[in-house]
């Protein structure tokens, strides 16, 4: 699907946009055509439950006297109330809209506004939307009937200003790049995503300017990383740790650093998972995924910053060689961890890894993701993340990359009693509470191997994958966290 960006011009083929205020007020361009058309907008829309409601869409096979084979009423809402986050998710409501339809061209048409959000940033931002909404993962899919492959082929977005519109989607197509970048690992099979394609794929970043440094087994078991190396020695396919850096800001400047869980399959262990919990388990690496879209997107649109990105590639598995409930293993810090459940596994994995970028990149602040505990969908459903941190103003800052972005979060607490229930009789500590407040629990897990870094957890177990479409999301991996990583760099870090 090709997006481009033109004069405002509405004698266009295939479906045309037009928007419409609350209250049913049309904007020009729909007040043009309503003209045009004797007032058939105006008739099409008082004859339904279409009022202009943000979100909204009315599609009308086109009246005569138009080119277009089908007008699509797209409702604004509130005007003063239109934010980027917004903007983007109408993007996704035209595309839900036509995506069933024929037609293989469509046409937006944006009109001059009142408010904060400026008209080529809405044009940015609504192309932007309907590019998210439009991902698909059909690699696999080789009998796909006509009617169920999607028709649209070409976008084009109508404003006065279209040079201003197309100059800010630029750097938004190359976030797009790492959403859908981030979409397809999370949606690749066990079967062909293990801890060892993994990293050779990542490899081939380098050619978008990243540098990529894998490390082995061998160099794990170097580094004294045996929290992780107890995760996957029950598969057949080698642990790795791949390190992504981007080096955009000054020389010699701290990094921004990412830190994600990369269970490429997760069975649970020999703590084995029931089948039904088991299934969706090749997405248990979405945290790593995030961090991977996340510097594609930084070193696409040439980030004025240095981040560092390290993920710890695993596959949690049962074999005569997996690790076993009562085991207990040396983290890469030093501190002892007694393995009472091998499904507690990735925080064993983010320990060793949490402990590595700290001491070895010195970053200004480190933020990791991980499909973490099922007890934090408990908590917030699949509506927001998890957010646990040892700095304040780092959490404001994500909170508001959050709301921007609207990859909300919600922030949850830390506290000397949880980190008691991890007291173990025979190691520093074990992998495990007593089965309550279990995010919180695995935070302060996570927080012993932190040191004075300012901080962020981010368990992203409910938003990672989607179970319907919705705004910017179809149903399928999310890609959750690019965007908001990419906004926090923008707003915090960026020079």
């Amino acid at each position: 699907m090709k997006i481009s960006f033109a004069d405002l011009d509405l004698a266009k083929k295939g479906t045309l946009v037009v928007t419409v205020a609350e209250d049913r007020a049309l904007l020009a361009s729909a007040a043009h055509l309503d003209a045009q058309t004797h007032g058939a907008l105006t008739r099409a829309a008082a004859a339904s439950r279409f009022t202009g409601k943000f979100g909204q869409t009315l599609e009308i096979l086109a009246p005569a006297g138009l080119d277009a084979g089908r007008v699509l009423l797209l409702g604004l809402g509130k005007l003063a109330e239109l934010t980027d986050a917004k903007a983007e998710s109408l993007g996704g409501s035209v595309y839900a809209a036509v995506a069933a339809q024929p037609e293989t061209h469509l046409a937006i048409a944006v009109d001059p506004l009142t408010g904060d959000l400026s008209t080529a940033s809405l044009a940015a931002r609504l192309a932007h939307g309907l590019s998210l909404r439009a991902y698909r993962f059909d690699k696999y899919l080789t009998k796909q009937k006509a009617d169920d492959k999607p028709s649209l082929e070409k976008v084009a977005v109508l404003l006065a200003d279209h040079s201003a519109a197309k100059k800010a989607f630029a750097d938004l197509d190359k976030l797009a790049d790492g959403v859908v970048y981030a979409r397809d690992l999370v949606t690749e099979p066990g079967n062909v995503l293990n801890p060892e394609t993994y990293a050779d794929r990542l490899k081939d970043l380098e050619k978008s300017g990243l540098e990529v440094e894998v490390l082995t087994l061998k160099d794990l078991k170097k580094l004294g990383m045996g929290a992780l190396i107890g995760v996957g020695q029950g598969s057949k396919s080698e642990s790795r740790v791949v390190v992504l850096r981007w080096n955009g800001g000054k020389d010699g400047a701290a990094p921004v650093a990412f830190v994600g869980k990369g269970v490429t399959f997760d069975s649970g262990g020999l703590s084995l998972k029931t089948a039904k919990g088991m299934e969706d388990m090749k997405w248990d690496m979405g945290g790593s995924a995030a961090v991977v879209g996340t510097l594609l997107a930084l070193a696409g649109r040439k980030a004025k910053v240095n981040a560092v990105g390290v993920v710890g590639l695993v596959e949690n598995m049962p074999s005569s060689t997996a690790q076993r409930p009562g085991d207990v293993v040396t983290s890469m810090s030093g501190q002892t961890i007694e393995v009472l459940n091998t499904d507690a596994e990735g925080r064993l994995v983010l320990a060793d890894i949490l402990w590595y970028t700290q001491d070895r990149f010195k970053p200004v602040a480190m933020i990791n993701l991980a499909t973490l505990t099922g007890a934090i969908i408990i908590a917030l459903g699949h509506e927001h993340a998890g957010l646990f941190s040892n700095n304040d103003a780092l959490a404001e800052a994500i909170l508001a990359a959050g709301k921007d972005t609207g990859e909300t979060l919600w922030r949850m607490p830390l506290g000397e009693a949880y980190d008691a229930l991890l007291k173990s009789p025979i190691a520093d500590m074990k992998n495990i509470g007593d089965g309550g407040a279990g995010s919180a629990v695995a935070a302060v897990f996570l927080q012993r191997f932190v040191n004075d870094v300012p901080w962020a957890h981010l368990d992203i177990a409910g938003v990672a994958w989607a179970n319907k479409d919705k705004g910017v999301v179809p149903k399928g991996a999310t890609g959750w966290g690019v965007r908001l990583l990419d906004q926090l760099v923008k707003s915090r870090y960026e020079a």
